[in-house]
């Protein structure tokens, strides 16, 4: 079998399609749900953040499948644990990033332990770290749909004030917004997110659902708005076309998500570019001026 068709494989596609509807639905939510918060995520400038939760959602699942519970409850329960002592301990950039950088190598290392400890498939394994197509069933599409109507309904209570703290936090505290208290919530948000990611693309390439989409749509509008209409739509491309193109082939769907990601990103900042390129106004004289000479 050539490599072609190991990435690309179109065979028996409609039978296959039938065994994803699970994954497929859960694309679909991930896709609305990563777009959301991506584009807080991009406003506050927490993409480290993102993949430091990442980390210990990671040890969470890794430690619920090396003890055999349910583990999209070991995924949540890492991710909220990450985003809390993030929240509470990193008010300050520096501050924020010096704690992701201690907790991202122990939340991998403390994974890595688990997975090495675990005697079951190895699909298992690497489902944890790169994802898997077919690993939503009922119970997990379950979970799935109850942590994104939550996240949703969150979102929901506090956009408009998590959106004044995230554009100018000073001027919002000032005007008597509660900042931290908004911070610690949308923390917790994203750790639900991320969580919710983990399961569909791995826990390594989460960040091109919560951080991809409003990084691309960014480079397109300014308007907050159309960046959140456009940063959804790029996240259900993402993840739904991922799923899709990576149903006939032995790959994991991670590759796919972040290819398509990727390719979105790249066209929308070459619009940007384009259209932030200054237009030349200056118009050549009819006459070449000649300088003047003085005879005596």
């Amino acid at each position: 079998m050539s490599v072609w068709h190991q990435i690309f494989n179109f065979a028996d596609y409609g039978q296959l399609l039938s065994l994803v509807r699970n994954s497929i639905i859960a694309g679909l939510i991930l896709g609305i749900v990563g777009g959301l918060i991506s584009t807080f995520v991009m406003m506050r400038d927490l993409p480290f953040a993102v993949h430091g939760i990442s980390e210990l959602s990671f040890a969470g699942a890794s430690g619920a499948l090396l003890l055999g519970v349910n583990v999209v409850v070991g995924s949540l329960t890492g991710s909220i644990l990450a985003a809390l002592t993030i929240g509470a301990l990193g008010s300050r950039a520096r501050d924020r990033n010096s704690i992701i950088g201690v907790l991202m190598p122990f939340g991998l290392g403390l994974g890595v332990l688990f997975l090495s400890l675990y005697k079951g498939r190895a699909a298992n394994k690497f489902g944890l770290l790169t994802g898997q197509i077919v690993a939503v069933d009922t119970p997990q599409l379950a979970w799935l749909l109850g942590t994104s109507a939550l996240v949703l309904l969150g979102l929901l209570l506090v956009w408009r004030p998590l959106t004044f703290a995230s554009t100018d936090a000073e001027l919002a505290a000032a005007r008597g917004v509660p900042v931290k208290a908004l911070s610690t919530i949308f923390m917790l948000l994203l750790g639900l997110s991320v969580a919710m990611s983990v399961q569909i693309v791995g826990a390594l390439l989460v960040l091109s659902i919560i951080c991809t989409p409003a990084a691309a749509a960014m480079r397109v509008t300014a308007s907050p708005h159309v960046v959140t209409l456009l940063s959804v739509l790029f996240g259900v491309v993402s993840v739904v076309g991922g799923i899709l193109l990576s149903l006939g082939s032995n790959i994991p769907i991670s590759p796919y998500v972040t290819t398509i990601s990727f390719a979105i990103y790249l066209v929308c900042r070459a619009l940007g570019n384009r259209r932030a390129r200054p237009v030349s106004h200056a118009v050549a004289p009819a006459v070449a001026p000649t300088r003047s000479t003085v005879t005596g």
